[in-house]
């Protein structure tokens, strides 16, 4: 088969590899669309994987095309969806099907190989059958709109009832669109979206945000507009996407006092907290939560489920973010976009036709 294989940063090359033979619990996926994620930027520039050789992308989905001999036989030819986490199934979040914690995780794309290719070994637990009138391009974003809709969640967990909220996310990378769909989708009405991109303002205008709802945080002061915009008061509920000092400060001093704070970009570099910030954090008596991945336990309550029920009910369309499709054998042109930021995107994706 060909693949998109990983040597070293900075050195990955389109070429023919052996074909992945599926173990007994495994199936074997015939990859039809793989999308980017920004995460395997300076996997494939700088940083490198966990390992190497390998192949990367754990945004895919595909048909499956052979079973391991202890996999059920009803997933032959079924389209599916991919969750790119492997827990190990016996540390202490496990036991309790918290499984986006485990300690001793494998993961494809970063940690063994992944969907940038033409097949790929999946384990049977990680599969998540298609419903009809759900598309491969579809089910290459549900690893992102999962990641989105379990910071959604935890946002609910700590503000409770939030279509009555005023609510704010900083930050529209393709998480902060994704998590826009979503809380619009859950009937919040008062949403503010902070964003420092052209692109970002016609995206969030197609997803139902009034222009004056968005703020382009080069043009002017993102704090003193939502502060302006809130009477003053802040949001009782603020979604930080973009894992900045400044960024993550703002999301305390832009929160209203009993507010709720969800921590979802990952950090750019070490993080600092001044002492005013952090008093604010106890006088406002803020609630304040991280997040992680995305739920994937195989009950119809996890995250992956809940977006799928939204894909097949029409309620969310996020094939409308991608940008740019590209033929895999490309897929190198989209990354480079990436790292070079010569074009606009938002979702980069690869198919195999």
């Amino acid at each position: 088969m060909k693949a998109w294989i990983l040597h070293n940063p900075n050195n990955m090359t389109y070429e023919e590899t052996e074909k992945p033979q599926p173990k007994s619990d495994e199936v074997l996926v015939a990859v039809k669309a793989a999308g980017i994620c920004g995460s395997d930027i300076p996997r494939a520039f700088v940083t490198g994987a966990h390992v190497h050789p390998i192949i990367i992308g754990h945004e895919f989905s595909g048909q499956v095309c052979a079973c391991g001999t202890d996999v059920d036989a009803k997933w032959q030819g079924k389209p599916v969806g991919i969750f790119p986490l492997i827990p190990c199934g016996t540390c202490g979040p496990c036991q309790k099907k918290q499984y986006q914690m485990c300690r001793n995780y494998n993961y494809l794309g970063s940690r063994c190989d992944g969907g940038f290719a033409e097949y790929v070994a999946v384990p049977e637990k990680n599969l998540l059958e298609l419903p009809e009138g759900v598309t491969y391009e579809q089910a290459a974003m549900l690893e992102p709109m999962a990641v989105s809709v379990h910071a959604m969640r935890k946002g609910m967990a700590l503000a409770g009832d939030i279509s009555k909220s005023r609510v704010a996310i900083w930050g529209l990378g393709t998480i902060g669109l994704l998590l826009t769909m979503f809380l619009k989708d859950a009937g919040v009405k008062d949403l503010y979206v902070i964003g420092n991109k052209d692109a970002q303002k016609l995206h969030v205008g197609e997803l139902g945000i009034p222009e004056e709802n968005f703020c382009d945080s080069r043009k002017e002061d993102a704090a003193a507009w939502l502060m302006k915009r809130t009477d003053g008061v802040g949001v009782d509920l603020f979604f930080e996407c973009v894992g900045k000092n400044e960024t993550v400060q703002h999301a305390v001093e832009l929160s209203a006092p009993g507010g709720s704070i969800v921590f979802v970009g990952n950090p750019y570099s070490d993080m600092t907290l001044p002492k005013a910030v952090y008093w604010k954090i106890l006088r406002n008596e803020l609630r304040v939560s991280g997040t992680w991945n995305s739920s994937f336990t195989g009950s119809e309550d996890d995250d992956w489920h809940y977006v799928v029920r939204a894909l097949a009910e029409g309620r969310v369309h996020p094939e409308k973010l991608i940008t740019h499709r590209l033929p895999m054998e490309q897929l190198m042109q989209g990354l480079t976009i990436m790292r070079d930021k010569t074009e606009d995107y938002v979702k980069i994706m690869g198919v195999n036709e």
